[in-house]
C-alpha cells in the first residue's frame, strides 16, 4: 500500500504540471488576441506589411497556444491513467482481502452470501406485486 501514497503524489504532480500547460495555454492565447489587436490597429494606420506581420505574430501565437493545449491534453491523459491505475489497485487490494476472509471463514462467507441472495431476492419480488 506504500506506493499508493506514491502514485497519488505523481498524480498530484501531474495535475500541477496540467495546470501549468493550461496556464500557458491560456497566456499564449491572450497574446494571440492582444496581437490580432494590434494588427488591425496598424493595419489601420499602417501600409499591408505591417497586417503582414501582424498576421504572423497572430499565428505564431496561435500555434503556441495550440501546442500547449496539446500538451495539457496529454498531461490529463496521464493523470487519468494514474488515477485509473489506483483505483484498479485498490480494487485488487478487495478483491485479495474478500478472497483472504472467504479463506479464514469460509462458512461465515457462505452464509453471508445466501443470506444477502435471500435478501436480494424478497426485494426483488416484492417490487414485482
Amino acid at each position: 500500500m506504500g506506493a499508493t501514497g506514491g502514485t497519488s503524489a505523481s498524480g498530484e504532480s501531474a495535475s500541477r504540471n496540467l495546470k501549468d500547460q493550461l496556464g500557458e495555454a491560456g497566456s499564449h492565447l491572450k497574446r494571440a488576441a492582444h496581437d490580432a489587436g494590434s494588427a488591425v490597429r496598424g493595419a489601420a494606420g499602417a501600409a499591408g506589411e505591417e497586417l503582414k506581420i501582424g498576421r504572423a505574430h497572430v499565428k505564431a501565437d496561435l500555434a503556441d497556444g495550440a501546442l500547449a493545449g496539446m500538451s495539457a491534453a496529454e498531461q490529463a491523459s496521464a493523470a487519468a491513467r494514474e488515477q485509473a491505475d489506483v483505483l484498479m489497485e485498490k480494487g485488487r487490494d478487495l478483491v485479495d482481502s474478500a478472497a483472504a476472509m472467504i479463506r479464514e471463514r469460509p462458512i461465515a462467507a457462505f452464509g453471508t452470501a445466501f443470506a444477502t441472495g435471500w435478501i436480494i431476492a424478497k426485494l426483488a419480488r416484492g417490487n414485482n406485486r
